[in-house]
């Protein structure tokens, strides 16, 4: 077992200067040195097609989110298309991962499974002073957000199917963020997605403070909403969609089904997921299918859970108190996984320790 930990990073502001703050963050960070390795024997596939498409698509859904950029660009003395290319989150691949959620009519459970050497280390609590909703949750590709909750109490969480298929459109972490920051509602969410092109495959899971959740099965070619309280990698509706193997999605989902049958509050929900020894938890992380993180949200109380690896009491944020300017005192949230290589923003001090 090693220890691993997440930085918290809390900002209120309009979006240019969140951008130019993260910007100096990751001047002396060792994400960036790591994105350009990833991306090194890859880049001819990793570009954007048409710039001036993702600008337009930026303006037409949320303008804010192109300040945001700007501000890292100018913080990092980049151009603009490179920012787009690196943090704007449209047409650029995105690793496989397994993820799990579950959710009840006061919650959901998110396990976010994936490969800890992809994963920042990042959890951003982010109050907008010019637009958009007041959101918390993990941070990917800098921007985005693979699952997180917002003042209004719709939360969000997707899974990966495919990508098999991809085509010109947003990755999921950036329409994470574009849900998040926009949308009150399951129906403005459903909306949203249902309007915005898709690179890959994913299922988005939804649910608000009316209970209900929604599972939204989004390709390239078409978008489907279905109600239910479960989901894994692998499309209901879609299947020509889904991988050709899904016998450990189906063996996941079958687990979370027949344990929510007993009617799970959110604490034993977070058990079912967050347990080592139980069958949801997943340790395959040299497959990119490890679990990293076990997230919860409660949308009427605005209350986020939060833990790094299993076995793990969670971390509880409650966002009431960032809409009325409070601070958070929590700096770092550190977990133990059965795996050796380190976060994204671990290296450096890692490599300052030898």
């Amino acid at each position: 077992m090693k220890h691993y930990y997440s930085d918290v990073i809390q900002y209120e502001g309009n979006h240019y200067d969140f951008g130019f703050e993260q910007g100096k963050l990751l001047r002396d960070s060792p994400i960036l040195n790591n994105r350009k390795k990833q991306n090194e024997n890859t880049r001819r596939r990793h570009f954007i097609i048409n710039e001036q498409e993702a600008i337009d698509l930026f303006n037409k859904h949320h303008p804010s989110m192109l300040d945001e950029l700007r501000g890292l660009a100018d913080a990092l003395d980049w151009e603009m298309a490179d920012a787009l290319r690196e943090f704007g989150g449209y047409y650029v691949d995105y690793a496989k991962s397994g993820c799990s959620i579950l959710t009840g009519n006061d919650f959901m459970i998110r396990n976010y499974d994936s490969h800890p050497a992809y994963y920042e280390g990042r959890y951003v609590i982010y109050k907008p002073t010019d637009n958009g909703y007041l959101t918390l949750g993990p941070s990917m590709q800098i921007t985005g957000r693979t699952d997180g909750m917002n003042e209004k109490g719709l939360a969000m969480g997707y899974n990966f199917i495919n990508r098999v298929g991809s085509s010109n459109g947003f990755l999921c972490n950036m329409i994470g963020r574009l849900i998040l920051e926009t949308c009150a509602t399951n129906e403005e969410a459903i909306t949203l997605l249902k309007e915005i092109p898709h690179r890959t495959s994913f299922s988005y899971v939804l649910t608000d403070k009316s209970g209900e959740t929604y599972v939204v099965e989004a390709t390239p070619r078409k978008v489907i909403a279905r109600k239910s309280n479960v989901s894994t990698n692998h499309f209901e509706v879609l299947t020509e969609e889904n991988r050709y193997r899904t016998a450990e999605s189906m063996e996941r989902q079958t687990e979370m089904v027949t344990q929510n049958g007993n009617e799970l509050d959110v604490y034993n929900a977070y058990q079912l997921l967050n347990d080592r020894e139980r069958n949801v938890f997943s340790h395959k992380y040299d497959a990119s299918a490890g679990t990293i993180h076990t997230a919860a949200y409660l949308p009427k109380e605005g209350k986020a859970f939060f833990a790094i690896g299993g076995n793990q009491m969670p971390v509880i944020f409650d966002i009431n108190d960032f809409l009325n300017g409070k601070k958070t005192f929590v700096k770092q949230m550190k977990g133990k996984l059965e795996y050796h290589k380190p976060f994204v923003n671990m290296r450096k001090k890692l490599l300052q320790s030898v």
